[in-house]
Order: C-alpha cells, then sequence, then structure tokens
C-alpha cells in the first residue's frame, strides 16, 4: 500500500470510467480528493461511496466552458491550501465520418473535441505549473493514450487521437522545463481500458470480440491497473520518471 497521507490530489474526469476507479484509489491510500465530474454527479458520488465524507470534495465544471475550468482549479486550491497532485484525465470522444464527413462536421467534432480534451485541460496544466512553482513542486500525471504515438485505428476517432497528442507532448514539455523546480509531469498511456469510451470505440471497429483478438494478452486493461500506477506516482517516490510515458497495454504495442 501507498502512502498519499495529508496530500491533496484533484482527479478530473472522476465519475466514470479510470478516473472513477482513480479517485477512489487515490482516497483509500489516504489522500484528500478532489473529484471533479461534468453532469454525472452520481457517478462521482458512487466512486466516492464509503469513503470519509471528510476527505473528499465533489465539484462539477462543464469544460466547455473555461470559467468552470478555473473554478474548479481554484476550489481545489481553496479546500486543502494546496493541491499536491493533478490527474489530467476528463476527456471526450466523439465519433465522426472520418475523411468523407461534411466538412461542416468534421469542424464541429474537431472543435468540441479540442476544446473539452486540449484547450480545458491545458487549462488546468496552466495552473498546476503555476501552483507548483509557488508551492515547491508537486504532480502532474496525463491520461494519454497509446494512440498519442501510433495513430488511431478508425479515422472517425481521429480528432481524439490528436487532441491525446496534443496534452501529450504539452506534459513533456513541462516535465522538460520544470524538472529543476520539483515540477514532476508524466504520461499515462493506455491501450484498450475496460472502460465505456473504449466499450463504444469497439463498437465501431466490429465489437469487442474482434478488437480483443487483436491484444497479445487477449484481454483489456483493467481500469485498476491505470489507478495504480497513478497512486505510485502520485507518491513521488520516482522522481526521475519525470518526462516519462509508462505505456499500460498488455504488450500490444511495445516500442
Amino acid at each position: 500500500m501507498y502512502d498519499l497521507s495529508d496530500k491533496c490530489v484533484l482527479v478530473t474526469g472522476a465519475s466514470k470510467g479510470i478516473g472513477a476507479v482513480t479517485a477512489r484509489r487515490m482516497a483509500d491510500a489516504g489522500a484528500y480528493v478532489v473529484a471533479h465530474y461534468g453532469s454525472d454527479r452520481a457517478g462521482a458520488e458512487a466512486a466516492m461511496d464509503g469513503i470519509d465524507a471528510n476527505s473528499y470534495r465533489l465539484v462539477g465544471a462543464d469544460f466547455t466552458q473555461l470559467d468552470q475550468v478555473e473554478s474548479l482549479w481554484d476550489e481545489a486550491e481553496r479546500w486543502r491550501g494546496r493541491v499536491d497532485v493533478f490527474v489530467n484525465n476528463a476527456a471526450m470522444m466523439l465519433f465522426g465520418d472520418g475523411f468523407d464527413e461534411p466538412v461542416e462536421q468534421w469542424d464541429d467534432i474537431w472543435e468540441r473535441t479540442f476544446r473539452v480534451n486540449v484547450l480545458a485541460s491545458s487549462r488546468l496544466l496552466r495552473r498546476a505549473v503555476l501552483h507548483y512553482l509557488g508551492h515547491g513542486g508537486g504532480a502532474i500525471i496525463t491520461l494519454s493514450s497509446w494512440a498519442a504515438q501510433k495513430g488511431v485505428t478508425n479515422p472517425a476517432t481521429i480528432a481524439y487521437g490528436a487532441s491525446k497528442a496534443a496534452v501529450h507532448n504539452a506534459t513533456q514539455t513541462i516535465a522538460r522545463a520544470h524538472a529543476a523546480d520539483g515540477v514532476l509531469a508524466y504520461c499515462i498511456a493506455p491501450g484498450v481500458v475496460r472502460t465505456r469510451l473504449s466499450e463504444d470505440f469497439a463498437a465501431s471497429m466490429g465489437g469487442e470480440e474482434d478488437v480483443t483478438k487483436g491484444l497479445a494478452m487477449k484481454e483489456w486493461v483493467p481500469p485498476e491497473d491505470i489507478a495504480e500506477t497513478c497512486v505510485f506516482l502520485a507518491t513521488g517516490i520516482a522522481r526521475h520518471l519525470t518526462g516519462a510515458t509508462l505505456d499500460i497495454n498488455g504488450a500490444s504495442y511495445v516500442r
């Protein structure tokens, strides 16, 4: 068991999937958790069910509204006086028709995806860096994707893959620029994780069976594997991993 006692951790997208499991696992390790949700408060409540009410806060913020993104960080910082770890997880995946779709639909999908996955996330990355520079350091853990490095297999999700590459690069830039300042920044690049997003993607690719056939372990990554890695990074015991990308895909993509 890792010990995160007295650390304050902000987890975005904590109402479902990787974010929900990670928020709970952080709390189990002793952290004070700010669990962000977009519209699904019930999902965030379920994720933290049974956790001491004094050790977490549920904070809603619509990531299409940048003033709400800023307010999310403000509230997280006010609660405990500082944020020690930022888990940059919230993201959306919109499906189009790839290169054949009407240009209006193409532009709409790219703009909506980048507003949430890149612009909102980068606002929080900026706030985290500024905060850490004034508080002796801290950690950023960005949930990227293997698609950020190898491209997506379905052009219908090209905007999603490109958005993950953008926040991946931004996180690496932070790591390089501020390692000496104690700002630790990591990327986790999952493969096919058992989440609603991956299930939706699998449906677009012919179903779960077809997707699973292409995986080296012939199974999907449990969200708990990602959450446990986030907790490990949150401890700060592996400082020289800053800037690294941790591939968690069951050997389906080895680089």
